[in-house]
């Protein structure tokens, strides 16, 4: 199968064996995802994938990961990257840092994705301040065109950094049509974003 949803582009780097099934994720309850205490409420079903981009992080989709997926980052430590690394000696990934601003972080995600998945352009479009699961946070507005299908993609981000851990939700999709066709419903899972009491 040819893997080419947007964040989806760096799946090819893992081994067969992180390829699980996928689950249905069931609408109208709360979920935690990537491994942490962030938890959401879909008002629809979805697609949880099987297979990670990284150790906190898991991907969703409705229509299929060619064209939309909502992708979780969970608590996202310090010195630790956003995906499997491709190449730690020759290509290092960049790293969250303890000392990062909230506005630090569409950089991170613009310098991960040219080195994870070789994407050549990249471009951060907006950044505004917002609240994400109850802290302050930002959303950022992104596009590029992963060089697997060339086909040009649209993605949003919502971040908060949180007890010095990264959380963050990013949707993406073909910048024709199917981003403003099924960015409501990823909105909603990013509004619906809290962290589980303990």
């Amino acid at each position: 199968m040819k893997l080419s949803g947007g964040l989806l582009a760096l799946l090819f780097v893992l081994p067969a064996a992180a390829s699980a099934g996928n689950t249905l994720i069931a609408p109208n309850t709360a979920v935690a995802v990537a491994k942490s205490s962030l938890t959401v409420t879909p008002d629809r079903e979805w697609n949880k994938m099987g297979r990670r981009p990284g150790r906190n992080a898991e991907t969703w989709t409705f229509d299929g990961e060619q064209l939309n997926d909502l992708t979780f980052y969970g608590g996202i430590a310090a010195e630790t990257a956003l995906f499997r690394e491709v190449s730690k000696k020759d290509k290092p990934l960049p790293r969250f840092k303890s000392t990062m601003l909230i506005t630090d972080i569409p950089s991170l995600v613009e310098s991960s994705y040219r080195i994870a998945a070789n994407v050549g352009v990249i471009t951060i479009d907006q950044i505004e301040p917002t609240t994400f699961a109850g802290y302050q946070g930002i959303r950022f507005v992104y596009d590029f065109t992963p060089p697997n299908d060339e086909v040009h993609r649209k993605g949003e981000g919502h971040a908060a950094i949180v007890d010095g851990r990264l959380y963050m939700i990013t949707f993406e999709a073909p910048a024709l049509h199917f981003f403003d066709a099924s960015i409501a419903p990823a909105r909603a899972v990013i509004a619906s974003a809290a962290f589980a009491k303990k």
